[in-house]
């Protein structure tokens, strides 16, 4: 098992806004899809978002997730994955209400409040469609994501009843650390599952040294009570997606985190990268965890335990 590379799709997130692909999914109906088509392709893992249908727009609300997260429990069996992220224009209780409400398996969790600069893409895009977009995108140069000491003590509290796990998302070194200051409390408790962000303007770089001194850091903090997974931002993540297989640890893709599917070229759907993903592993000679298997790696507490 421990051979097994768990597959991760993030299928539409919050930072890419929809004058930017067609292929971004905003309805309930497109996002069910893409995690029904991430899954078929290989993904064990989807992490979820929803949207306003009529504008794009990031919306944590009850009414926008309930329609697809039945949808996906029904016609497949793919781990689901609740963001407590949202958007760094929401607030913290506006953020935990889908993952309180419907119990996942897993929810997002980021370990700290930091800049996240969005802004950067308006040099590459330069008409939008929607009149909440470049605004959105704009603010990011002033904008924090907040998440304090107390609000990942509240998100990990608050979860702790309902078994939910948590896709432990580190930006930064220090977020390594602040991790390690809720494993030492009794908070985080393993197999915990440490996501490392690569190339989000305001944590840490995309350089190899940038994600081996990730990893490093984390193996010495916590040694084989982790499971270690990695995110590239753009077109990064592919190369990054790379370096963490050959180091022994697991991917994430999706155009949450990178619109593309080569240089230049807009990924046609989230199944498109999941199966350039399940490629990069295969050819290296390992294989791809079913859901089932996440479940066992990371020790979940099965579908069938869910409240959707």
């Amino acid at each position: 098992m421990a051979q097994k590379v768990i597959i991760t799709c993030a299928v539409t997130g919050s930072i890419h806004t929809p004058s930017m692909s067609p292929a971004l999914p905003v309805t309930a109906a497109e996002i069910a899809d893409a995690a029904i088509g991430a899954a078929e392709a290989g993904a064990a893992i989807v992490h979820l978002h929803a949207r306003k249908p009529e504008t794009g727009e990031p919306d944590q609300s009850l009414e926008a997730f309930r329609p697809f997260l039945g949808v996906i429990k029904q016609r497949c069996d793919v781990v689901v994955n609740i963001t407590t992220g949202g958007a760094a224009t929401m607030t913290i209780e506006e953020r935990l209400k889908p993952a309180i409400h419907f119990k996942p398996e897993v929810a997002s969790l980021n370990m700290g409040s930091m800049n996240f600069g969005l802004y950067p893409m308006l040099e590459r895009f330069k008409t939008f469609e929607r009149e909440w977009e470049r605004p959105y995108l704009e603010g990011s140069r002033s904008r924090i994501f907040r998440n304090t000491f107390e609000d990942i003590e509240a998100i990990l509290t608050r979860c702790a009843d309902n078994g939910t796990r948590f896709e432990i998302e580190c930006y930064d070194i220090g977020h390594l650390y602040t991790c390690a200051h809720f494993v030492d409390r009794g908070l985080i408790k393993p197999p915990f599952f440490v996501q490392s962000v690569f190339g989000i303007l305001g944590g840490i770089g995309t350089h190899p040294e940038d994600v081996a001194h990730m990893k490093r850091t984390a193996d010495r903090l916590f040694g084989d009570a982790y499971r270690w997974s990695v995110l590239g931002a753009g077109r990064h993540q592919m190369p990054i997606a790379m370096q963490s297989v050959v180091m022994g640890g697991n991917l994430r893709v999706g155009l949450e985190d990178s619109i593309w599917a080569g240089k230049g070229r807009l990924a046609k759907s989230n199944a498109e990268q999941v199966t350039m993903a399940r490629q990069l592993v295969e050819g290296l000679g390992l294989e791809i965890a079913t859901p089932d298997e996440a479940r066992e790696i990371l020790g979940l507490k099965g579908a069938d335990q869910v409240a959707f």
